[in-house]
């Protein structure tokens, strides 16, 4: 069994922005780097962790190197997978503008194409996750998304938001309540 801390980024700029992210690759804001900074006490509480990693996307991988700096831990090992989900041609645009350009679409539900299926992102993510299986307590920075869909909680992440899950033959299963490592609630998505 191997106990993983997952561990929303800080505020991109496009989380400044309310601008859907995707897999596109905006980097940390300067409120994001100071989030990541306010949470390396917490951090470093929760350790030992005998590893760190993250999703190889610039926003959670910079999370990770201040964390694992801030706390004195190894720096962080990107893994393909942990990526957030596709956002499709929503990717870059705000809440209003995927409302003016597919009017009723966010609140029925439908998804353009590109938009990765939630069945897609969990095998995806569970996948990549397991396979650092190891009886070992990893730090893994991720997005609201990746974090979102392997949850039992459908509530909004706030950055820094965190929460544990145990890794066993092959599935993952969340453990305890969200934990807030820092910083005010998320903005954007």
């Amino acid at each position: 069994m191997t106990r993983l801390l997952l561990v929303r980024h800080g505020e991109s700029t496009w989380n400044a922005e309310g601008r859907w992210q995707g897999q596109a690759d905006p980097p940390l804001s300067p409120r994001g780097e100071a989030q990541a900074r306010a949470a390396a006490p917490a951090v470093a509480a929760l350790s030992p962790f005998d590893g760190v990693h993250c999703s190889p996307l610039a926003r959670a991988r910079h999370t990770a190197e201040l964390l694992a700096a801030a706390a004195g831990l190894t720096p962080p090992q990107g893994v393909p997978g942990l990526e957030e989900r596709a956002a499709g041609p929503w990717t870059g645009l705000t809440h209003a503008e995927i409302d003016a350009r597919y009017p009723g679409a966010r609140a029925g539900g439908w998804r353009p194409e590109g938009y990765e299926a939630i069945a897609t992102l969990r095998a995806r993510v569970t996948a990549a996750l397991t396979a650092l299986e190891g009886g070992e307590r990893l730090l893994v920075v991720i997005h609201e998304g990746v974090l979102r869909a392997l949850d039992d909680d459908p509530a909004k992440l706030p950055n820094l938001g965190a929460r544990w899950f145990t890794s066993t033959a092959g599935a993952l299963t969340p453990t305890g309540p969200r934990l807030a490592l820092a910083g005010p609630p998320a903005v954007g998505t």
